[in-house]
């Protein structure tokens, strides 16, 4: 059950990124984020965003969605002292709320994608048991510029296989976020 649930949950990530690729493969935002997680492991992300088509509104926002590719890099404590580097890849589809019907600059995020790592994270603090693992996002932000051209933003981000295999300890990273529309 568990593995169809992944392939599930791994098969939704990937259709927004999918249906887009009929509009073309080049992104539309370009971001960089830097994270801080407890016990010092830190991250730093480049990524790229694809709009989706789509548009919704919900009690007076406006609702979009995005899909986004990134890689990232974890620097962490390494068992027996140093550090040690993490590669990390991931796909997340994301939903953003923008306020009065979406004529306000702020907005407010949330998703969950999937990501992989080059291997299974294991600090003297923490152990995960698998390289794959879900992504889950809230965030806020402000957009600015003549055309929303820039934004800075605010994101909760969790990592955890969702109890696939043991340990599941997961990390949560506070990260600031910076993206440029093209």
């Amino acid at each position: 059950m568990k593995k169809l649930y992944c392939l599930t949950a791994a098969a939704l990530a990937a259709l927004p990124f999918l249906a887009q690729a009929q509009q073309g493969l080049s992104p539309a935002t370009l971001y960089a984020q830097f994270g801080l997680s407890e016990h010092g492991t830190v991250s730093a992300t480049v990524g790229a965003a694809w709009p989706w088509a789509w548009k919704s509104s919900l009690v007076g926002t406006e609702v979009t969605g995005q899909t986004e590719g990134y890689a990232s890099l974890w620097r962490a404590d390494a068992i027996g002292g140093g550090s040690q580097s993490v590669v990390q890849l991931g796909l997340l589809p994301v939903f953003r709320l923008r306020f009065d019907a979406g004529r306000s600059d702020w907005f407010m995020e949330a998703g969950i994608g999937v990501s992989w790592m080059d291997r299974v994270y294991h600090t003297p603090n923490k152990q995960f048991s698998t390289s794959w693992n879900f992504h889950d996002m809230l965030g806020v932000g402000y957009s600015f510029g003549a055309n929303r051209e820039h934004e800075f933003g605010l994101r909760l981000v969790h990592y955890s296989n969702a109890g696939i295999r043991k340990p599941n300890p997961g990390i949560e990273f506070l990260q600031l976020r910076y993206g440029r529309r093209f």
